[in-house]
């Protein structure tokens, strides 16, 4: 078999082959015999053709199949007679295919890049170095009471925190807008839920009073016809709820696994270990994050087309997943997210996959399977059945492949900044879990 590789451009190549017209013919009488042995002919028992007779009737179809059956054959022969590394699945052209003659192709696909690693040591860290205080473990103490708040009628003024149900209907130099009206609306103020200034204007207001609100619209709202511009909102508050936070007592320590008898003292403990797991884990995903960056930066790499296409349907398909759109025919997915959307995000994971690949090999990484068994352990300890979950990965390959394919990840980073002395930068809580949140003034 003859094998040429030419390139055509930058990644792309065109492989040419010639398999010998012996070969073709072998393929083809073998399809013909199997043709034979169940052919059903007038005038003959089933198999007991003349081969004469199977070669007219089926001769054609025999040889379209044995050519597809030879270029599946000697597509891999090829790949590895030639030395070469297709990144992605070919595109074949027939070139030559009589009958009794050579049969010759073109394979069009292009290859993985050769990447060169720059040294690594030239990577620069920040540690982030974060202390779990008694402000963060009554916040988040708060919060659990809040989540299990109960809402009771207010005579008074409303004020931020309470639940205001209203009916409002907002005008524009004395013309109604589209959207601009509402009735029986639930606003948490001070929540953002809508413009600041019209939760900013309930505030100071009791249930039963009609007032008008001035409400600024900002430049870049969405409705070109209200950016900027300041409409008037006449209200009539309806009902005005505040919340009651619950009491800690043995009912509420219990809901939240607290052993009886540790108290308060023993739901701020495990608070505290809760908002150091995070921390641990946000300190981890802060240096991944760096690490990943700085590889990608300090390394360009030419990406295969094949490779970004592969990518852009899980990527898609991870979309559609967090935007809950079960609902939606798969076959609108493509046309509701376009390959647009997913393009750069695709080149930047495809060029980091391949260069931690290049890392796993260079600095030969291999997989520490009792790492695998941590990370399953802290994953499932976020649930109340550890078991079980544990066992559903274990039964599912693809799920426990994931799992292997992250812990190998962090072996990498683990690799890369062994070599790297990280500069410490401290952060609060807050500011290591939220890092886009704005700064409060």
């Amino acid at each position: 078999m003859e094998v040429k590789v030419e390139a055509s451009s930058g990644l792309r190549r065109e492989m040419r082959v010639v398999v010998p017209a012996e070969r073709v013919s072998k393929a083809v009488d073998e399809r013909l015999k199997r043709f034979a042995s169940r052919a059903k002919l007038p005038g003959f028992r089933p198999g007991k053709a003349p081969f004469k007779v199977i070669q007219q009737q089926y001769g054609e179809s025999a040889r379209l199949d044995a050519i597809s059956d030879i270029v599946n054959q000697t597509y891999p022969e090829a790949v590895n007679q030639a030395g070469v590394n297709p990144a992605g699945a070919p595109k074949i052209d027939i070139t030559a295919e009589k009958s009794g003659e050579a049969l010759e192709y073109v394979a069009h696909f292009e290859v993985y890049p050769e990447i060169s690693l720059n040294p690594l040591s030239q990577l620069k860290i920040e540690r982030p170095v974060v202390e779990v205080g008694e402000a963060d473990v009554e916040r988040l103490v708060q919060n659990l009471r809040k989540a299990r708040r109960t809402l009771e009628t207010k005579t008074g003024p409303a004020a931020k925190g309470d639940v205001a149900t209203l009916d409002f209907l907002g005008t524009l130099e004395g013309e109604a807008f589209q959207g601009g009206e509402g009735k029986d609306v639930t606003i948490e103020l001070g929540s953002s839920q809508f413009l600041p200034d019209l939760e900013n204007g309930i505030v100071g207001h009791a249930a039963g009073e009609q007032f008008s609100v001035d409400v600024a619209f900002p430049e870049d709202y969405r409705a070109e016809n209200l950016k900027g511009k300041t409409a008037q909102f006449a209200v009539t508050l309806k009902e005005v709820k505040e919340p009651v936070l619950p009491a800690i007592d043995e009912a509420f320590l219990k809901l939240h696994s607290v052993e009886e008898g540790a108290g308060e003292a023993g739901l701020r403990a495990k608070c505290r270990t809760a908002l150091e797991k995070e921390r641990d884990k946000g300190v981890r995903n802060q240096l991944k994050g760096q690490v990943l960056e700085q590889l990608l930066a300090a390394n360009p790499v030419e990406i295969p087309q094949a490779l970004i296409a592969q990518e852009i349907p899980r990527l898609r398909e991870e979309a559609v997943s967090r935007m809950n759109m079960a609902n939606v025919p798969k076959d609108k997915h493509a046309e509701l997210l376009p390959d647009a959307l997913f393009e750069q995000q695709a080149q930047k994971r495809v060029a980091l996959g391949l260069l931690i690949g290049e890392v796993i090999k260079t600095q030969k990484v291999q997989l520490d399977t009792s790492r695998v068994d941590q990370a399953l352990e802290e994953m499932a300890a976020d649930y109340e059945q550890p078991e079980q979950v544990k066992a559903y990965y274990r039964s599912r390959p693809e799920m426990l492949q994931g799992l292997r394919a992250m812990v190998l990840e962090d072996q990498v980073v683990d690799t890369l900044i062994s070599g790297v002395t990280p500069t410490d930068k401290t952060l609060s809580l807050d500011e290591l879990l939220n890092p886009q949140r704005p700064a409060q003034g």
